[in-house]
């Protein structure tokens, strides 16, 4: 079978030896099962998705959406046959394929050609109810435009989510996603970037609340000159499960990229996990990338996996490269602070700070970084880190 082009193959019992093999579908019924024995869902917490790999489910209500878009961005719904669905990408899972499949209304952000601002255009998605709802998202760069959009997620929910993003020749995006959801709550979110010829993709996701969220979030370096920097912070207490997968595909030549996501553990049974992948095929050549996690871990009993991937198919880069890494505070700087008459606890909180900090100060928006500075020094004293 094919898809926009894509032709969907079975690899039977054979192990999928690179990231770019998997089948890719709109189909559910082209899906297993969701099952441990699968590496993309080894550690998920099966028993949290709440209905969101079911064939059928609810889908997204206008009431579900409010947005704040800056004067020349647009927002329109379309049915989820418009030509502009599907050209970032398809689904490679379940749940994303059961997204695809029951949300028949996609709501398309659009920037103009040679727009530009310095203002954030606002998505917010609060779900009036907790069944589980599908939602298709695509927002399209025009050519030379420059913008900054926020996708954020907040309240109670259970939400299957796709994601597009279009950048046209020379377009430039600075694209957040943030998951501040309440306890009871389930998101899985498949985003699928596309870039034009000299495109700069900046692409921040940030994790702060909910039982289960899964992030993926998929970079086709396509066009010559492509650059994307992927960054991540999260900050997981007790009960949550946070799950990112971020993906460069460099395709094109001269293409750059750099991923750094750092997260915090701070409660018992906290997970996450982090499995990055970077694919350089034969035709990438001149490429730039490099991929690092870091992850801090506060107290006993959290468990953080770090899972770095780096395919090379060509030696003719520029440089590629990778690190990840998980442990505890480091003593040196606790008995440096503590040195200098700063209490033990104020001296941790000092130190995540500064830690988680790092990745905060480049989204780039005052407002978003204020917000998530605030909500991590609530946290911190809530537990008294």
């Amino acid at each position: 079978m094919t898809q926009h082009g894509i032709k969907e193959h079975s690899h039977g019992n054979v192990p999928i030896q690179t990231r770019s093999e998997r089948p890719r579908s709109t189909s559910v019924a082209d899906f297993e099962p969701i099952s441990k024995l699968q590496e993309i869902w080894r550690y998920l917490p099966t028993d949290k998705l709440r209905g969101l790999d079911a064939e059928v489910m609810a889908e997204v209500a206008d009431e579900d959406i409010s947005l704040r878009l800056v004067a020349g961005v647009t927002a329109r719904s379309v049915e989820s046959t418009d030509p502009v669905v599907g050209q970032a990408g398809l689904p490679e899972d379940r749940v994303s394929a059961a997204a695809w499949t029951n949300a028949s209304k996609t709501l398309l952000v659009e920037v103009p050609a040679e727009f530009s601002s310095a203002e954030a255009s606002f998505i917010k998605i609060q779900p009036t109810s907790t069944e589980a709802k599908a939602s298709h998202l695509v927002v399209k760069v025009g050519n030379f435009a420059n913008a900054t959009v926020v996708l954020d997620h907040v309240g109670v929910g259970s939400l299957a989510e796709n994601v597009e993003i279009i950048l046209g020749d020379g377009a430039q995006l600075n694209f957040v996603s943030i998951q501040q959801w309440e306890s009871g709550s389930s998101h899985i979110s498949s985003q699928f970037c596309r870039q034009g010829r000299d495109s700069k993709l900046k692409h921040v996701v940030v994790s702060l609340g909910g039982d289960l969220v899964r992030v993926t979030p998929t970079a086709f370096l396509s066009s010559p000159g492509a650059e994307v920097e992927m960054f991540g912070v999260y900050l997981a207490d007790t009960g949550n499960y946070f799950e990112h997968r971020p993906f460069v595909d460099h395709i094109a030549k001269n293409c750059v990229s750099n991923v750094a996501y750092k997260g915090a553990l701070q409660g018992a049974g906290a997970h996450t996990v982090w499995v990055g992948d970077v694919l350089i095929r034969e035709s990438a050549e001149g490429t730039d990338t490099y991929e690092l996690n870091r992850n801090l871990l506060l107290v006993d009993g959290a468990r953080a996996d770090s899972v770095p991937n780096l395919e090379i198919e060509t030696g003719k880069i520029e440089g590629a490269g990778h690190a990840s890494a998980s442990g505890r505070f480091d003593d040196e700087q606790l008995f440096y602070l503590m040195a200098r008459g700063v209490s033990e606890s104020d001296a941790r909180k000092l130190v995540v700070r500064g830690f988680l900090n790092e990745i905060i100060q480049k989204i780039g928006i005052e407002e978003i970084e204020q917000r998530l500075i605030s909500v991590i020094e609530l946290e911190l004293e809530r537990v008294g880190a």
